[in-house]
């Protein structure tokens, strides 16, 4: 849910210390309560980073003539080893700011909505929040390791929320039926098109993903936040004193390509691979031997990628991975001899094959949902592993059995 992954520049610097000088004057005027404290709740974007939403917080000083907003979704792209850190769930977020006006500006240019929520603090507890922003700017304590569901730009901002009040939030359920972290994300992608995106998320992230959200969990999403805000009481009294439209998109519905899904895509790859099989040509055999190899390897790696992001990063969603049924590290090497005459190689390719058809019979049972479109994929790897197995000699991409 990060707004941008943008990078730390000079201007925002020179924002800060305004920020610096603004905070130590409401200090000074506890008398003086002219601050306004609103939640920002962006729409969904066309990238897959803005897919979720956005939010950030917002804060008016009328006495001052100041009007920021808050953003914990931000990292600097330009820092070493960014992909790795990136890739192993160890890149830093951090706080920024900026200009209301600056940021309305850019949510205009993506044709993205902003929806306002005035929250109702007193006076102390405004000061309180404000006094925090100014202690999280600061250099040393401005980072954090972010996580996509437990740790985001949004949830920050509800736990804060909840540390500066006096009084207990009280929230009300914002589901109206039990939900999974996983189904709460697909309905995103899936209103987006963006049905590629959900199959590598569907790849990467783990069984994890599929407990159902508690309601306090379910505020990981930006338009879950905004409502339960809209029900919440605190003291007795409406958190939220207003709520207003303040950006307002020019819809556009999102056509579903069905030619370009991946469940249709694969599918038709297994008709023609399936068909091919059959065949006795030279140039049609020698090309399905390469892609054989390519098939088995290509599944290995990723087999390895998947045991990668289970014990080798700090990501918590990739843990627990039943892709890894379908996926197996040894492929990577079994990928040499998967027209060995060797009889130790046809049988690894006979359990193998077994294996992909019990879990074809489990694939709606299992502890962790699989993606449909790789089911498909799967018959490939089965129909080839079992032509490789009963081939008496070397298969050259058909069938042939030698007498």
């Amino acid at each position: 849910m990060a707004r941008k992954f943008i990078q730390w520049q000079k201007p925002a610097i020179v924002i800060s210390l305004v920020f610096l000088v603004f905070t130590q004057t409401v200090k000074a005027q506890s008398s003086n309560c002219s601050i306004r404290v609103s939640l920002l709740t962006c729409s969904p974007g066309d990238e897959l980073y803005s897919t979720f939403g956005h939010s950030a917080l917002r804060i008016i000083d009328s006495s001052r003539n100041l009007d920021v907003v808050y953003n914990y979704g931000t990292f600097n792209f330009d820092e070493e080893n960014f992909y790795m850190k990136f890739t192993r769930g160890k890149l830093q977020y951090f706080v920024s700011a900026d200009y209301f006006n600056s940021f309305v500006y850019s949510y205009q240019l993506e044709n993205r909505s902003i929806t306002e929520q005035l929250l109702n603090l007193d006076c102390e507890e405004k000061q309180r929040l404000v006094a925090y922003l100014d202690w999280n700017m600061l250099p040393a304590n401005r980072y954090y390791k972010y996580d996509f569901t437990f740790d985001n730009c949004t949830t920050r901002l509800r736990d804060l929320i909840d540390t500066v009040t006096k009084e207990q939030v009280v929230y009300q359920a914002v589901m109206s039926k039990p939900i999974t972290f996983r189904n709460a994300i697909h309905d995103y992608l899936n209103r987006n098109n963006k049905s590629w995106s959900k199959l590598g998320i569907d790849i990467l992230l783990g069984s994890r993903l599929d407990r159902t959200m508690t309601n306090k969990e379910a505020g990981f999403l930006p338009d879950n936040l905004m409502l339960a805000f809209d029900s919440a009481t605190i003291n007795g009294a409406p958190l939220v004193a207003d709520k207003e439209i303040i950006l307002k998109n020019k819809y556009v519905p999102v056509v579903s390509d069905n030619v370009s899904n991946p469940l249709f895509i694969f599918s038709c790859l297994f008709v023609l691979i399936a068909f091919l099989s059959f065949s006795h040509r030279p140039g049609i055999e020698k090309v399905l031997k390469s892609l054989d190899g390519m098939f088995f390897f290509i599944n290995g790696l990723l087999g390895i990628i998947l045991i990668f992001m289970w014990v080798g990063t700090d990501h918590f969603m990739t843990k627990a991975n039943y892709n890894l049924l379908w996926a197996w590290p040894t492929n990577i090497v079994a990928a040499f001899y998967v027209h060995s005459r060797n009889s130790k190689a046809r049988i690894y390719f006979l359990v193998f094959a077994l294996a992909q058809l019990l879990l074809l019979g489990l694939w709606f049972f299992l502890p962790q949902e699989l993606n449909m479109a790789l089911i498909p994929v799967n018959g490939i790897l089965i129909f080839r592993s079992l032509l490789t197995y009963i081939a008496k000699k070397r298969l050259h991409g058909g069938i042939k059995i030698q007498k």
